[in-house]
């Protein structure tokens, strides 16, 4: 990539007119909470009109569970101590439900491709999981044994400290090396960017730049680190990437009303474990 478009892509002007323009209504600024307060109707539409996913962890209401919100779900176990029994679990909750996919560490794919052979369920894993502070030869090297082995879906996390350090091209060069992995197998690419460590600025810079690098989704943290997602972290990164890239939230969503707030605010799905809670209607105590 010409380090100029890159720039461009990141420009200080365009990062304080995108903050301002998100931040602001009119002459006015009023913050993110009035924006999402003024669409209560978000969650139904973004399922009315398409929406590829929700994948989420945690207690929704009984309404969008009328609406099949199963298939919007990726069920996800990413904790170190997972074993075999547990993700013959989460796969047995995957095909009764009738998630979208799992989420699992890279070790498990190949027994998650075959408990999953002949369903609709997605295997999906995590490169560079959870620090993404590997290089990219790994990274790239990783995604390519993970796809070889049956993922379909990848959840890579963004080098911080790079972006941090405004090495944007290789933050860029970092993420297409895992997108043109992915494409090669037909698989989704989603660009974790870990908000709680970034500053606004650097949340919209990350956003552009996997936008740039063709990656399908952004996605907001791995739940790993001191935070997990926001509603106004959801909100700002699906303004900056638009409709033709997808918005995951994922940390800390352990009840309905956060979920519901996430989905309000812009996201198309919603990472957690608890995905049999949520279609079940129970809650949860907590969780990825």
């Amino acid at each position: 990539m010409n380090s100029s478009i890159i720039d461009k892509v990141v420009s200080q002007v365009f990062i304080e007119k995108a903050l301002h323009d998100f931040y602001c209504k009119g002459n006015t600024c009023e913050g993110w909470e009035r924006n999402i307060v003024d669409q209560p109707n978000a969650v139904h539409n973004i399922i009315n009109n398409g929406a590829d996913r929700i994948a989420a962890g945690l207690g929704i209401g009984d309404d969008l569970h009328d609406r099949n919100l199963a298939k919007y779900i990726d069920h996800t176990l990413l904790k170190p101590e997972a074993t075999i029994e547990d993700i013959k679990t989460l796969c047995a909750e995957a095909r009764e439900y009738g998630f979208a996919s799992v989420c699992i560490n890279p070790c498990f794919v190949p027994l998650c491709r075959d408990l999953l052979k002949g369903s609709s369920v997605k295997v999906g894993t995590v490169i560079g999981f959870p620090l993404g502070a590997t290089t990219t030869e790994v990274k790239r090297n990783e995604a390519e044994q993970a796809l070889n082995n049956g993922a379909q879906e990848i959840d890579m996390v963004i080098n911080i400290g790079m972006l941090k350090s405004g090495n944007y091209e290789y933050v860029f060069n970092d993420v297409n090396q895992v997108v043109l992995a992915a494409k090669k197998h037909n698989a989704l690419c989603k660009v974790i960017i870990e908000t709680a460590l970034l500053t606004d600025e650097e949340k919209i810079k990350a956003c552009l730049i996997s936008k740039e690098a063709k990656a399908d989704f952004v996605k907001t943290s791995t739940g790993f680190s001191k935070g997990g997602a926001t509603a106004g972290d959801v909100a700002l990164m699906k303004y900056v990437v638009g409709s033709t890239v997808g918005v995951k939230a994922s940390g800390g969503i352990r009840t309905a009303e956060d979920a519901a707030i996430m989905i309000e605010s812009g996201a198309d799905r919603i990472g957690a474990s608890a995905s049999v809670k949520i279609v079940k209607g129970e809650k949860s105590s907590g969780g990825y």
